[in-house]
């Protein structure tokens, strides 16, 4: 009989907790331990990244579980160097589950003389071995086209609606709102879901990280409003929007935001803000003053991690995970 080839998970530094969580989640789906290849990811004194794999993986369908979030730099670079260990090690088919994919802001030309870096990424992660990659909510959907390898690109949307479901007992008058232009089609697929409507709060900036202006566009007049967005960093346009929509006669407003980046003062701003919630997922690992703060929840993205890994190993559909009635009994009795 053909030897049955077993997924194999390893893990870099960037958020081990969440590696951890996929390893249990896998292990009861599938009724069997699987547990994180034994390795070592180490500095030098130099801060030179050194890998080290102490399990035979020739042959082996192997998933590296790596966000590039902060430090960037450095977690990009064990992502890179795990795959080149495990390529040069034999392994059969090298996946890169980034749950949070940085650089995905520089997707285009901005301005003269600037890079195009989520496409210099891109082509590095290829260049490494990596043979297909597993994310969720890239800030740009083009960023997928970057690659000449095969992308799945989950979305925290469905997560997001079967939260909003239980928290909020009347959605009534509750109002899914953009926080800029840019982000309507995701506010949009979250308002679908949830059969709310949708508004949208128009910025203008002088300069990366600062808000010149907002102009509310619908009424929010009386409704409870749920900011979408696909990462929060410094939270100043987050809070300054949660403000302007008081102003213009919300009664409560809450956030959902796929990535907590939460650089700087943003905690400080989301306790002091006129939020009653921030409701982040855990692709970042959260630190000790995100999980401590009074009015920010985490969400687990575990159970959809991993059951898309199973799919992809499997040779099934990833893109049925989008659908409410494939996501909800994997997260039944978790949200």
């Amino acid at each position: 009989m053909p030897t049955v080839i077993e997924p194999k998970l390893i893990a870099g530094n960037a958020n081990k907790p969440l590696a951890q969580a996929i390893a249990r989640r896998m292990s009861l789906y599938r009724g069997m331990t699987v547990g994180l290849v034994d390795a070592r990811v180490e500095r030098f004194n130099d801060q030179e990244i050194f890998v080290e794999v102490f399990e035979n993986v020739r042959g082996e369908d192997m998933f590296i579980l790596q966000s590039t979030s902060n430090p960037a730099n450095d977690n990009l670079m064990e992502l890179l160097i795990m795959s080149d260990a495990l390529r040069r090690s034999s392994a059969a088919r090298i996946t890169a589950v980034i749950p949070y994919f940085g650089y995905a802001r520089q997707d285009r030309r901005t301005k003269a003389r600037t890079p195009i870096t989520a496409k210099l990424v891109a082509n590095m992660i290829a260049e490494a071995g990596i043979e297909r990659v597993l994310t969720m909510d890239l800030h740009a959907a083009q960023i997928q086209g970057f690659f000449d390898i095969p992308v799945d690109n989950l979305y925290a949307s469905p997560i997001f609606a079967l939260d909003i479901k239980k928290q909020f007992d009347d959605l009534s008058d509750v109002m899914v709102i953009s926080p800029d232009v840019g982000g309507v089609a995701r506010a949009r697929e979250l308002a679908k879901r949830i059969e709310a409507p949708l508004s949208i709060v128009d910025k203008r900036r002088e300069k990366p990280g600062e808000v010149a202006e907002m102009t509310v566009i619908g009424n929010v007049t009386g409704k409870r409003c749920i900011i979408v967005d696909d990462m929060c960093d410094t939270a100043g346009t987050l809070c300054k929007a949660a403000e302007v929509l008081m102003e213009h006669g919300a009664t409560e407003v809450h956030a959902y935001i796929s990535h907590g980046v939460m650089s700087g003062p943003a905690v400080e701003r989301v306790t002091k803000s006129v939020m009653k919630s921030l409701v982040l997922t855990d692709s970042i690992q959260p630190t000790a003053a995100v999980a401590g703060a009074p009015n920010i929840r985490i969400l687990p993205t575990a159970p959809m991690f991993a059951q898309s890994i199973l799919n992809i190993w499997n040779g099934t559909s990833v893109s049925s995970l989008f659908e409410t009635e494939t996501l909800g009994p994997i997260y039944e009795g978790i949200l």
